[in-house]
């Protein structure tokens, strides 16, 4: 047991270090993004103690090696270039080939723009965590950053939750949050996952009530 924990720590210090070097200025995908993803991840894996923890931690600090903006057109690429990429660094590092596999397709997984299918428990873990931070608060504070990055408005200007016209998160933010954002907690893999992205997204449909009130 002991030697598990210190082989988990030498490689979450390992790919932590990994993201670290190659991350960009982006605050929506920073260093505390990939902290916040493993805290889940941990969270989710007390239900799953057949998953492999470094798989999982090394996956969740190198998910976004790769970080293409979200407008993008090469941007369904970005989780297989990530992938790739996490191999080519693991591999020299000393990991093990059946490991570095299981990350590259954890990696490759997460992505929703991707649209591959999560075949293993550490694959579904690193999504469902990978997801839950794009809801809640943080999830919000997240699409507002990325929002703003792109030149998006905050919400259209008469009609904030789209009551009367067809959302379009392309021009407005706001509309982020039922056309991609709603649809995430149907997509968890995990129990514990769709409870906390259930709950998640209940948060911000309320501030959203909040923020068409004070929208002048």
């Amino acid at each position: 047991m002991q030697h598990a924990q210190e082989q988990t720590k030498y490689w979450l210090e390992q790919a932590r270090a990994m993201a670290r070097a190659s991350m960009h200025a982006d605050p929506a995908h920073d260093l505390k993004h990939l902290d916040r993803v493993w805290a889940t991840a941990c969270d989710l894996m007390a239900a799953y103690p057949e998953a492999d923890e470094v798989v999982v931690g090394v996956a969740c600090y190198l998910h976004d090696l790769v970080n293409l903006p979200k407008n993008d057109p090469r941007r369904a690429q970005a989780s297989r270039l990530s992938a790739d990429k996490a191999g080519v660094l693991l591999a020299p590092a000393g990991l093990d080939a059946v490991r570095i596999a299981a990350v590259q397709h954890a990696i490759e997984a997460h992505s929703h723009a991707a649209a591959v299918a999560p075949r293993t428990i550490e694959a579904r873990i690193v999504q469902d965590a990978d997801r839950l931070d794009a809801l809640g608060a943080v999830g919000l504070a997240r699409m507002f950053t990325v929002g703003g990055a792109l030149g998006r408005a905050l919400a259209h200007p008469e009609d904030p939750l789209a009551r009367d016209r067809a959302p379009d998160d392309g021009r407005y933010t706001l509309d982020h949050i039922e056309v991609k954002l709603a649809g995430l907690p149907q997509t968890m893999c995990t129990a514990q996952g769709r409870r906390l992205g259930a709950e998640r997204l209940a948060w911000m449909r309320g501030f959203c009530a909040r923020f068409a009130q004070e929208w002048v």
